[in-house]
């Protein structure tokens, strides 16, 4: 049995449970056998088992049995407070879900993934590891150049990964689809005990830090885009204030780097920064010199 038919029926159980409630181990083999996970061939109670610790080790989440012999898991809320089990479940859930809808690809529609996820395993490597890689690097319009940096963490955003490493100079960000090789050495760093990735890019949106100043932003949003605010914050520090006749106010405290200015532009449709004055000059420069190019 391959890796990937393994992590199949590990997925398939964790979702089963978390959507159908309890379930005996004879109405999980019904359904096991009717949705055809392993070609149609009934679940064991052995097989079943060994899932259900491996499911543990990986998702962090435990497959109980209570008093009349129903399985369900009993720490559900433990994937709410770890973003990576999470969004591991959520990756594989849609990689096996597309795995099996081969038929109907051309009604499926994704985004371009940038090349640069290959070096992933290395870099993870490294970080666990805490060893230096030495990064072949070329950044748009330069020479490529080879250092080695110490890799702190990884971040996914817009579809891109990002490098946090420390290149002995400062703490910087590198693109994975701008990296050109990634190599392991011999050489080992010493993480300090008390940084934290998540606090590092907190106060930020995006990738970017630059140490722009914090600022307490506050947009008006109207329409359908304040049911979007809703449901996608901009920000974990985003706030509904008051709301009024079709619009709704939020604040959020951040630093206005490039990324978050993109990101307002955007929605720039539906929403208008109201403070601090100097964002809202800002927005209004970048669009007045848009117009200028474009009259």
């Amino acid at each position: 049995m391959t890796n990937g038919q393994v992590f199949k029926h590990y997925v398939w159980i964790v979702n089963t449970l978390r959507h159908g409630g309890r379930l005996t181990l004879n109405d999980l083999n019904e359904r096991w056998v009717n949705d055809e996970v392993a070609d149609g061939n009934p679940l064991p109670r052995s097989s079943f088992n060994k899932y259900r610790t491996a499911i543990i080790d990986m998702f962090g989440l435990r497959i109980e049995c209570d008093k009349c012999h129903r399985y369900y898991i009993s720490n559900p809320g433990n994937l709410n407070g770890d973003r990576l089990k999470q969004w591991m479940l959520s990756t594989l859930t849609t990689g096996l879900t597309l795995s099996s809808s081969t038929a109907i690809r051309d009604s499926i529609i994704l985004e371009h993934v940038p090349a640069g996820y290959e070096f992933l395993p290395v870099i993870l490597q490294a970080i666990r590891e805490a060893r230096t890689i030495s990064m072949g690097y070329q950044k748009f319009g330069f020479e490529p150049y080879t250092k080695p940096v110490d890799p702190y963490a990884v971040k996914l955003f817009h579809q891109r990964w990002y490098l946090l490493a420390d290149n002995r100079e400062r703490m910087s960000i590198y693109a994975l689809d701008r990296m050109r090789s990634a190599t392991l050495t011999e050489e080992r760093f010493v993480r300090p005990a008390d940084f934290s990735p998540e606090a590092y890019f907190a106060e930020y949106f995006g990738v970017i830090t630059d140490g722009t100043p914090m600022e307490h932003v506050v947009v008006r949003a109207y329409g359908k885009m304040a049911s979007l605010l809703r449901t996608l914050p901009l920000h974990a520090t985003q706030r509904e204030l008051k709301g009024g006749d079709g619009y709704t106010d939020f604040s959020i405290d951040i630093r206005p780097t490039v990324d978050f200015v993109s990101e307002l532009l955007s929605k720039i449709d539906g929403l208008d920064v109201l403070e601090p004055a100097s964002l809202k000059a800002r927005i209004r420069g970048i669009m007045e010199a848009a117009l200028a190019r474009n009259p």
